[in-house]
């Protein structure tokens, strides 16, 4: 303890006459003679441990006002000491304690003096603090335990007094980030923007927020902020980018100054900062990190002044907080005021409802009566357009055939899984992405479908869900949580898309690799063993096979389940092994953590998974497809919901086809074979629907030039022949996917005559509407996301 001796009947030179009901004190034997050195005021509860420290601290030449915990910032705004000596109120033998819930009542003090503006520059010592680390981290200058020498803690005191504090907004430059202050970045801003416009050439202000801030505050303190913003500069200038000056504002956000450069130039250097963000792991306070960048930003052209530009950026920066998606929002008027806010109905947003209902009618008036006018037209001045038009359609019939009976044909040497891991297996993550209330009756079951999982390391399994309010499943799973730790339950706030929860958890995992999965997924027990096999063997991304697990439920439900073997155990593997990669990447699919953090998912994006992979496949990354890699998942049981679902994936094709292909076709990173490939898997799809709709202009035609359908030769052999070829596709397709299926499938013969039945006649016609109906949305602005409704499998009802 620090010692003290029967206090003398007057008080030491210079030290003044202490209050009738304080102590008085005489200097301890080690301690040297002092004049008053400095006005402190001590922070403690009453008691013999504040008097003794008293009567030390008046012994060695201070003078001393208490205030209470709690009253602290009361006292510093009244009269501001030169020092603040704060006595720890827990006990000073106790150990530090152990996660968030344990009491650290020294933080508090900390905390409540480094949030008065008056008390964040005061010099600040804490006696007798448990938790030493924790305590300067937070703020704290220095610690000293109780039982230190009083000369020592007189000493530790002048030092502090003689280094004056000067806050780091008051200096040009953060001496230990190297970052402008706010008050000094703006004046760059302003220097920048009085700039006369002829010797001024562009530019761009970006604000950079961290999706973790708050987490990692909590955690590790104020101070944080402070390391963070340093480490994102590092970042910034290891890229060599157009930034050059770097600073911070008072909620710790990175501010970035961008002169000289244009919009695009700006956009491209931002994502860029963002991506190697997102993929690199930080060491902040001692802890592994990894950190979600949301950048907002605004060219200087539209920059009011110093002051308002960086709130402007800064709603942009709230903007991209809410997607996580790694992508700079750049600022909009509609972003002032309240939080969500969304841009002002205009005439189009108006129309597009009435627009979106009569798009089959707009369909065949512009894949049927438009085609058929102009071949008339073209007719009459000269130009056979129609007759050319047959071939075109006949032989755009016979390649869509032919690719499909080779894509067959290819499934059947798809590449096998390695027998063995390339490494030992390390630590995993599932995510499940889980939309409420819609797959609120699924959930519980497939949680404890995934604590059932078998692997040889260490699993943790994340709910990433949204709600728009509280539901009674939510304490089901909370239980389900307190009794098995591999649960992690993660309310993401605002999300309005499996792509928002995704991102959302994927910063937060602990796996060297993720498995995605959608809210009624049922993985097989090995899945995760299996698939990195295929990861610690050169493989960045992993497809697996999705398995209909209600094919009783409807007739909808059986045409799906034979659908989905035609697709993950004949197309997606005759397509690898065909063109050269995967594809898809979503449900069931397995990515490497790092290759998952740099790449995210983008809302905006029907098929989010399947833009994402694109995305990673620009990058180079290597994507394998195994149909031996089993997950089961209800299938839409209504018509309705099956139309529902199947415009969405047409759309969301559409989207990444118009966001990817031609920058694919241009890039180095691709083959000629990746090329052709990527070709026919997005281009020819969107070309297609429209072209076997040309039949009928085009027979339209011939009719009206051979004066009626009787006079008209229908028995061209050229026309028989490749009629015959495209009904023969949906057939020996489904005789593929019945060798390939998985067993529980492939001993349902029924259901495949069902399908060959339905496809040959109807279904084939149906998806060729949905993606005409698809493109028309698009074409409208129409993007909302209708959800699929989820029915519980009839097991799962009965228990």
């Amino acid at each position: 303890m620090l010692t003290s001796h029967p206090a003398p009947t007057s008080p030491p030179a210079g030290a003044g006459a202490p209050p009738p009901d304080e102590p008085r004190a005489v200097a301890p034997p080690d301690a040297p003679t002092h004049h008053t050195t400095g006005h402190v005021l001590l922070v403690g509860a009453p008691g013999p441990r504040r008097d003794r420290l008293t009567r030390t601290l008046t012994a060695t030449g201070h003078t001393v006002r208490h205030a209470p915990p709690g009253g602290l910032v009361h006292h510093v705004g009244q009269a501001p000491p030169d020092a603040v000596v704060a006595l720890d109120p827990g006990d000073p033998a106790a150990p530090p304690g152990d996660g968030p819930a344990a009491p650290r009542p020294a933080l508090d003090l900390v905390r409540e003096l480094r949030t008065a503006p008056a008390g964040r520059a005061l010099p600040l010592i804490v006696v007798g603090a448990a938790d030493v680390a924790a305590v300067l981290r937070h703020g704290a200058d220095d610690c000293v335990p109780e039982a230190s020498a009083p000369a020592e803690l007189a000493a530790r005191i002048e030092a502090k007094l003689r280094r004056v504090p000067v806050p780091v907004e008051h200096l040009l430059l953060d001496p230990r980030t190297g970052l402008y202050s706010h008050r000094h970045f703006r004046a760059e801003l302003d220097r920048e923007l009085r700039r006369p416009e002829a010797g001024r050439s562009g530019g761009a202000l970006a604000v950079v927020a961290v999706a973790e801030m708050a987490a990692l505050e909590t955690r590790l303190g104020p101070r944080v902020r402070r390391e963070v913003a340093e480490r994102l500069a590092g970042v910034a200038e290891r890229l060599g980018a157009a930034c050059d000056r770097f600073g911070w504002d008072e909620d710790g956000q990175l501010l970035m100054l961008l002169p000289g450069v244009d919009e695009d130039t700006a956009r491209r250097a931002l994502e860029r900062f963002a991506t190697t963000v997102a993929g690199t792991r930080f060491v902040v306070a001692d802890e592994h990190v990894r950190l979600t960048p949301a950048i907002g930003w605004l060219p200087l052209t539209a920059c009011p002044d110093a002051d308002r530009g960086p709130r402007l950026a800064a709603d942009a920066a709230t903007e991209a907080l809410r997607h996580r998606d790694l992508r700079p929002v750049r600022h909009a008027a509609w972003m002032r005021g309240a939080e969500h806010r969304r841009p002002r109905r205009t005439l189009g947003s108006l129309l597009r409802p009435p627009l979106s209902a009569l798009s089959p009618a707009l369909s065949l008036l512009l894949g049927v009566g438009v085609p058929y006018v102009l071949y008339r037209q073209t007719h009459a001045l000269g130009w056979e357009l129609g007759s050319a038009m047959y071939w075109v359609v006949v032989a755009g019939l016979v390649l869509s055939a032919l690719l499909i009976v080779v894509e067959c044909l290819f499934s059947l040497d798809a590449p096998a899984r390695p027998e063995r891991p390339g490494t030992p297996y390390p630590p995993a993550s599932a995510v499940i992405a889980a939309y409420l209330p819609n797959e609120a009756a699924t959930l519980v079951e497939t949680v404890e479908s995934f604590l059932r999982l078998e692997y040889p390391g260490e699993l943790e399994i994340v709910l990433a869900y949204n709600t728009p309010h509280p539901l009674p499943v939510e304490d089901t799973l909370r239980e389900i949580a307190r009794r098995d730790p591999r649960l992690v339950l993660l309310p993401v706030a605002g999300s309005t898309s499996k792509a928002q929860n995704v991102n959302a958890a994927v910063s937060r995992v602990r796996g060297e690799f993720v498995g995605i999965f959608d809210a009624d997924h049922h993985p097989a027990p090995t899945a995760f063993r299996d698939a990195w096999h295929w990861l610690s063997n050169g493989y960045d991304v992993v497809q697996g096979h999705c398995v209909i697990r209600n094919g009783d439920s409807s007739r909808i439900a059986r045409l799906v389940a034979v659908e989905f073997e035609a697709i993950y155990a004949v197309s997606h593997p005759g397509r690898a092994r065909l063109y050269g990669f995967g594809l898809f990447g979503g449900s069931n699919g397995f990515w490497r953590t790092d290759l998952l953090a740099r790449t995210r998912m983008h809302g905006s994006m029907l098929t989010e998974d399947i833009d994402a992979t694109l995305r990673a496949l620009g990058e180079g990354a290597r994507f394998a497809v195994d149909r031996t890699l089993i997950s089961r998942e209800l299938a839409p049981t209504t018509a309705t919901a099956l139309w529902n679902q199947r415009t969405r994936w047409a759309q969301g094709w559409l989207q990444v086809t118009l966001a990817h292909l031609w920058r694919a076709l241009r890039s180095p990173v691709f083959t000629a074979r990746q090329k052709l490939g990527l070709f026919v898997l997005l281009g020819w799809r969107e070309v297609q629907p429209w072209l076997t709709l040309q039949i009928l202009p085009v027979l339209l035609y011939a009719c009206w030039r051979a004066g009626g359908p009787t006079h008209l030769d229908w028995a061209v052999p050229v026309g028989v022949l490749a009629t015959l070829l495209t009904l023969s596709a949906g057939p020996v397709q489904a005789l593929f996917a019945r060798r390939l299926a998985v067993p529980e499938i492939r001993r349902r013969t029924p259901w495949f005559w069902f399908y060959l039945a339905a496809s040959t006649v109807l279904y084939s016609h149906f998806k060729n509407i949905v993606a005409r109906q698809s493109h028309l949305k698009e074409a409208l602005g129409d993007r909302q996301w209708r959800v699929t409704p989820r029915a519980v499998s009839r097991a799962a009802a009965r228990r």
